[in-house]
């Protein structure tokens, strides 16, 4: 049988405590040849912790040696990196988000049909059985023509104080950038052939600029802390449907709270736990069913889809053309944020 060839690019958290393990958990359909990153010395440790054989001291030189890569820099390198492995003949899968900038997405895509190469994008969140559940449930039209969507993904008081997620520089944003991006996608990927048309946000970072702030996930610099972390939009689309949307890094709330719930015509579902409702029998059903949202389990799935569709034998769950729609949304918040009024994407 066939080994994929891979190359991983940037060794930091998300690598060795997702993407490695996983691969190497799934040694018989891929093989590590190699690492890179800017931290040569700490790719070299990693290297030696996972037994990967070779280390580069930049990204170009693995490209001759490997079929694909994966990347998991910060977002300010996603397209440059993307871009070049495609050039050279590599498939690529990237972290999320897909870049930091519409018009760096459409590059990749670009790149990508150009080479006829897949590229993939790390929304392992489709992969859990919450969202495998709910996907089905829709495609059998329980809820039929949908209406509203409601979106919350929200952390009490865990900002990232790690790497370089506070960074806008290299990252674009914060929550909504990191975070709330994987509910978008889900929630997308749920409603089918929808596209945004209007967009209001508002994004706030009040909390974490005030000193001695509370938080879970380590210490934050107030004085340099410059993205988001909490953010509120409204999303309309071509289909008539709208999206209530709130994602937190920072939320003054009882307990983090993630949700996903569709109001159709026919039926209602909710993403979790996974619920479906109907008038049926003359009063008000509703269904259950176990669906975990696991995200071990759904970076294996994820890996495996791309590692057989890098092989001819699948077809990608994510498509890139799905992850620009996700960072549309993202840059339109943004957008009407700093403008203070709705962005038209049909403009």
């Amino acid at each position: 049988m066939k080994k994929l060839k891979m190359g991983i690019i940037g060794v930091g958290g998300i690598a060795q405590g997702r993407h490695i393990p996983t691969f190497k958990e799934l040694e018989e359909q891929v093989e590590i040849i190699g690492l890179q990153d800017i931290n040569y010395e700490l790719a070299q440790t990693v290297a030696r912790k996972f037994n990967v054989p070779k280390v580069y001291e930049n990204y170009e030189q693995m490209f001759d040696d490997v079929d694909a890569v994966t990347i998991c820099t910060p977002n300010k390198f996603h397209c440059d990196i993307s871009v070049s492995a495609l050039k050279a003949g590599v498939h690529v899968f990237c972290e999320k988000p897909m870049a930091m900038q519409v018009d760096e997405c459409q590059q990749m895509i670009q790149a990508a049909k150009q080479a006829d190469k897949l590229l993939a994008i790390g929304y392992h969140y489709r992969f859990t059985d919450a969202a495998i559940r709910s996907k089905l449930a829709i495609d059998d039209s329980v809820v039929g023509e949908a209406l509203v969507i409601r979106v919350q993904a929200l952390r009490r008081r865990k900002v990232p104080g790690w790497g370089v997620f506070t960074n806008k520089s290299l990252q674009g944003g914060g929550s909504l950038i990191d975070y709330g991006c994987h509910y978008l996608d889900l929630a997308l990927w749920l409603l089918g052939e929808v596209h945004p048309v209007n967009v209001l946000g508002k994004t706030y970072n009040k909390l974490s600029k005030i000193p001695n702030q509370l938080n879970e996930w380590g210490d934050i610099n107030h004085q340099t802390f410059d993205v988001d972390d909490h953010v509120t939009s409204f999303i309309t689309f071509d289909d008539g449907s709208s999206m209530q949307f709130e994602c937190s890094w920072s939320a003054n709330i009882k307990e983090d709270k993630m949700h996903i719930s569709i109001s159709g015509v026919d039926g209602g579902l909710n993403v979790y736990p996974f619920e479906t409702y109907a008038p049926k029998y003359g009063t008000f059903v509703t269904e259950t069913a176990d669906a975990e949202h696991n995200e071990q389990v759904a970076a294996r799935r994820q890996a495996l889809n791309f590692i057989n569709s890098c092989l001819g034998n699948e077809q990608l769950i994510v498509q890139p053309e799905e992850a620009l729609r996700v960072n549309t949304i993202i840059e339109a918040i943004y957008q009407s944020d700093r403008r203070g009024e709705a962005i038209n994407l049909n403009k």
